[in-house]
């Protein structure tokens, strides 16, 4: 008879190697060249506009994060990932499903709000903004990786899924954020479980993401910084 479930550990259900998952990020980047330029400045004006909120424009940004979740979902988990890791298939759908929530919530009457106005919360989701598109590239580099593996926001999910978190944890109303932080969450945790059992280094950083948003969503909305 065959082992039971329970006695499998996460390293027992992986297929792949370290280098191969780092080898995932270097096909799809060749494949994908120069759309990181691209995607780089388009999230640059995504934070311009987190840095000087407007409801049209916060709709665009809306929009735009809905775009790469599916583009991600399409181009990089259905394409590259689910070859080699059976379960992805079943998350496919999940990250269709956070593109249209993000299109259904944040167009309802009034949209999604975000603050103009610094306190703690907004700290903090402007600050996994900025990580996940000028920083979480460069982990690439810092692992060893190289430029070549770098995890561009909007073309690769543990990014995508950071900025997510990043933006909807600041946003209002509380009643349209909280489904919209669910997938985003539970990526980043299978993210850190994935890279936890290949033993990178980085494994910490999507965990870290999920906590930093929810301190943002708990912190009292009467702090402000002056």
């Amino acid at each position: 008879m065959g082992s039971a479930w329970w006695s499998y550990r996460p390293e027992d259900l992986l297929m792949f190697s370290p280098r191969v998952y780092a080898r995932l990020f270097e096909l799809h980047n060749q494949a994908l060249w120069p759309a990181q330029l691209l995607a780089l400045a388009l999230g640059g004006m995504a934070l311009v506009v987190l840095l000087r909120p407007d409801p049209r424009a916060t709709r665009l940004v809306v929009a735009m994060l809905a775009v790469a979740w599916v583009f991600v979902a399409w181009a990089f988990l259905w394409q590259r990932y689910a070859p080699i890791h059976l379960g992805i298939a079943y998350i496919v759908p999940l990250f269709g499903l956070q593109a249209l929530l993000l299109i259904v919530l944040g167009n309802l009457r009034g949209g999604l709000c975000l603050p103009g106005h610094w306190s703690m919360r907004r700290c903090i989701g402007i600050g996994l903004f900025v990580y996940a598109l000028a920083l979480h590239p460069l982990v690439a580099v810092a692992t060893g990786r190289g430029l070549a593996g770098a995890e561009v926001i909007g073309l690769t999910p543990d990014p995508l899924a950071m900025a997510t978190l990043g933006v909807v944890a600041m946003a209002e109303p509380a009643r349209r954020v909280w489904p919209l932080l669910v997938i985003p969450a539970l990526w980043c945790l299978l993210s850190w479980l994935t890279l936890d059992t290949l033993g990178e280094r980085s494994a910490w950083l999507p965990l870290l993401a999920v906590v930093a948003a929810l301190v943002a969503r708990f912190w009292p909305t009467r702090t402000a910084l002056r």
